[in-house]
């Protein structure tokens, strides 16, 4: 950030990834929550030298900048006072003869989260432009992100007389129909499941149980496990006739639940008369995303969490709600086609029988095949505890909605010109101050990611500010 962004930001009290703190003389006790919160959340400026009141900034200046400063960055980067050390970014800037220093506090990586200091109840996240504590549910998610690989690889007290023998035979005949000769199909069933992890020393793993169990040890090993899918008549709960006209609650596993879910979700995609090699297509691209979203969902939720993993069908888009928060930012999962599932070995078992995409996330899959059919992209949004695909059929009021509150937490600050390059690419004569309106930002902070977007040669505006328009550049 450098000294005109820094005026921008205290003329945008919009921002989520901002704070000030006064500081005349010392570092502010607050200072510590805003760093366990910036940490935990999206990352973000604290600036000492500043004082707020309402709506109004006001330059004060640090007296000692350098001990405060070296004072500031010093605790953070030893880890005395919390659980992991941190590099901070530090910058000092002159404001007549008053001094203003800016931190920014990065976001740490799953792994090493929760952030906190100098207990784990001193933990605190960034709702909206203020600090929360979080809940011990909240806390104890950010502890099972960083095992993410390791929850279902644990043994329950469950042995294979607790998995369900006719989901193992159906999962069997899948098994030989798409791997014929494969090693594995000529090993008795308790050989067959050690080599998908689903045994281990005469134990089922979670991972195993999830997939093959029996109902009754499935509630008793997991409370309040079930998958929720609701069909919805109308954009929202407040223009359908009904809360909702179809809802399956499944507690059984979820290879059951996997064709449960299935045959409803294809009676509500509209599959268009198409020849492929000679025959009918029966499986365009359009729908294999809406599979890949489904078995996405199954892979990386956490079952674990106190909310339900969750698909909701309106008239005019599909909704897939996942308890545990991604990997990576997905950003990254999609320029590099990363993928690590919360769920390996429930991930391994679908991919066994092709259900899922064998190499990378799946998400390209899915924008790919869904943009084929509709011209639309999914809305991927989320924070440290969940995300959710929503697989719009046509651009609504509702659907709108939900574009501008994609970012409004994980995605916030840092992809925020994103955001406002989406909604031009949907409606190029949108003026400033309109698209302040929809994307929850001043005019000073939208025209700021608009000048972002043109210096990278992203956008240009064409006619005047009332009654042109902004154009795409081609790269």
């Amino acid at each position: 950030m450098n000294k005109k962004e820094l005026v921008e930001k205290l003329e945008d009290i919009e921002w989520e990834d901002f704070e000030v703190k006064e500081a005349k003389s010392e570092i502010p006790k607050s200072s510590w929550e805003t760093v366990s919160a910036f940490s935990n959340t999206a990352g973000g400026w604290l600036v000492f030298g500043v004082k707020k009141e309402g709506k109004k900034y006001e330059v004060v200046g640090v007296k000692n900048p350098e001990k405060v400063g070296q004072d500031f960055t010093n605790t953070l980067k030893t880890g005395d006072k919390f659980n992991k050390g941190m590099e901070v970014i530090s910058k000092k800037y002159n404001f007549g003869e008053k001094t203003v220093l800016v931190f920014y506090i990065p976001k740490k990586s799953p792994k090493d989260k929760p952030i906190y200091f100098n207990n784990p109840k001193n933990t605190f996240i960034r709702i909206a432009s203020g600090n929360q504590r979080a809940t011990q549910e909240e806390i104890d998610s950010f502890f099972r992100n960083a095992s993410f690989e390791e929850k279902d690889r644990e043994l329950t007290t469950f042995n294979f007389e607790d998995l369900d023998g006719e989901t193992i035979k159906q999962y069997r005949n899948f098994f030989i129909q798409m791997n014929p000769a494969h090693r594995y199909n000529g090993l008795p069933d308790k050989e067959f499941l050690q080599k998908l992890s689903v045994l281990k020393d005469g134990k089922i793993t979670y991972g195993g149980l999830l997939v093959f169990g029996k109902e009754d040890s499935l509630a008793e090993a997991i409370s309040d496990y079930r998958i929720e899918y609701l069909e919805i008549e109308g954009t929202s709960y407040e223009d359908a006739p009904a809360r909702y006209n179809y809802r399956l609650s499944s507690e059984r596993n979820l290879f059951i639940t996997f064709f449960d879910i299935y045959e409803r979700l294809i009676r509500k995609i509209n599959v268009p008369f198409s020849i492929k090699k000679g025959v009918r297509d029966d499986d365009p691209p359009h729908l294999q995303a809406i599979r890949e979203a489904l078995v996405n969902l199954i892979v990386h939720t956490d079952y674990f969490s106190r909310s339900n993993p969750r698909i909701r069908v309106f008239i005019n888009r599909f909704e897939f709600y996942n308890p545990g928060a991604l990997p990576k930012d997905i950003e990254l999962i999609l320029k590099e086609d990363f993928s690590l599932p919360r769920n390996p070995i429930v991930a391994k078992i679908f991919r066994y029988i092709r259900f899922s995409e064998n190499i990378g996330s799946g998400f390209h899959k899915m924008i790919n095949g869904w943009n084929a059919q509709y011209h639309l992209n999914p809305i991927i949004e989320g924070d440290f505890d969940f995300y959710k695909i929503t697989f719009p059929i046509t651009i609504t009021k509702t659907i709108t909605k939900t574009i501008t509150k994609t970012i409004t937490k994980k995605f916030k600050g840092e992809y925020k010109e994103r955001e406002i390059f989406e909604i031009i690419k949907n409606n190029p004569h949108l003026t400033a101050e309109e698209m302040s309106r929809l994307v929850g930002l001043t005019v000073v902070g939208v025209r700021y990611h608009l000048n972002n977007l043109k210096k990278k040669g992203r956008l240009k505006r064409v006619g005047s500010s009332r009654t042109g328009k902004w154009v795409i550049e081609k790269k």
